[in-house]
């Protein structure tokens, strides 16, 4: 049943890739070491701009501009990898190495930004999202509680490349089965990744200061983000098969 949701602000897309490769997946471990040792630095970063974002917001109720865009694009750049790689399988079409939302890339990622933000809050998100890191603990694995935990003081997110066992890393050897022996994606099965993934980054997002409104408990299925729609006619694919919603500015429903 579709309702009207007024949408969270953390906006996450992706379309399914209907020419995704049948084996591509066994050496994706291998193509993704670049972005893993760059994702090293910029997670190094993203902790440290974190830091001084928290100072910025308590004393000002501001997340600086530019300190949030950065980070705003560690998330966005990790999503893109972990939707290539082991935490969706989503597509064949390599990460861009850039910050910056690429239009015509199946995945995206944004966070509008907030013009005030809550200097209290600060101390205590972490300790709010307690009961989401137990959900995200079977979901997406134990690396996102480190995570968490090891920033308690705002921004903790592992970068997925130590998560171990999880739903999500089950479901998409499942969905890798799938691919290598019929070449195709069960879209059931998709539409249930998206929703722990996009879960995964709400909560991300929530941790790491970038908005007040304290996630749901809710999963939303679908490479589209309830709430939101696409601000443009959906794109095609490279095959010209229509390929899914394009990103946009975010635009919410009602």
């Amino acid at each position: 049943m579709t309702e009207n949701r007024t949408p969270y602000p953390v906006r996450v897309d992706a379309w399914l890739d209907p020419s995704t490769s049948r084996a591509l997946w066994l050496v994706k471990w291998l193509l993704l070491i670049p972005h893993l040792v760059v994702l090293l630095f910029l997670w190094i970063a993203f902790l440290v701009v974190g830091v001084i974002a928290f100072f910025g917001i308590l004393f000002t109720g501001r997340y600086p501009r530019s300190l949030f865009d950065f980070n705003v694009g560690v998330l966005r750049w990790s999503w893109r990898v972990h939707y290539y790689g082991y935490w969706a399988l989503g597509t064949d079409r390599y990460p861009p190495f850039t910050l910056e939302d690429v239009p015509d890339y199946p995945a995206h990622l944004d966070v509008p930004y907030p013009e005030q933000l809550s200097r209290g809050l600060i101390f205590v998100k972490w300790f709010l999202a307690i009961p989401h890191y137990l959900v995200l603990a079977v979901f997406v694995g134990g690396g996102l509680w480190l995570g968490t935990r090891a920033g308690n003081t705002n921004n903790g997110w592992d970068n997925g490349s130590n998560a171990g066992w999880s739903l999500v890393g089950l479901l998409v050897l499942i969905a890798a089965l799938s691919l290598l022996f019929t070449g195709r994606y069960p879209k059931p099965l998709f539409d249930f990744v998206m929703g722990m993934d996009r879960w995964a980054l709400r909560v991300a997002a929530y941790t790491a200061l970038m908005t007040d409104r304290y996630p749901p408990f809710r999963l939303d299925l679908g490479g589209t983000d309830p709430g939101w729609a696409p601000a443009e006619p959906v794109p095609p694919s490279p095959s010209g098969v229509p390929a899914g919603p394009p990103p946009g500015p975010p635009v919410p429903v009602g």
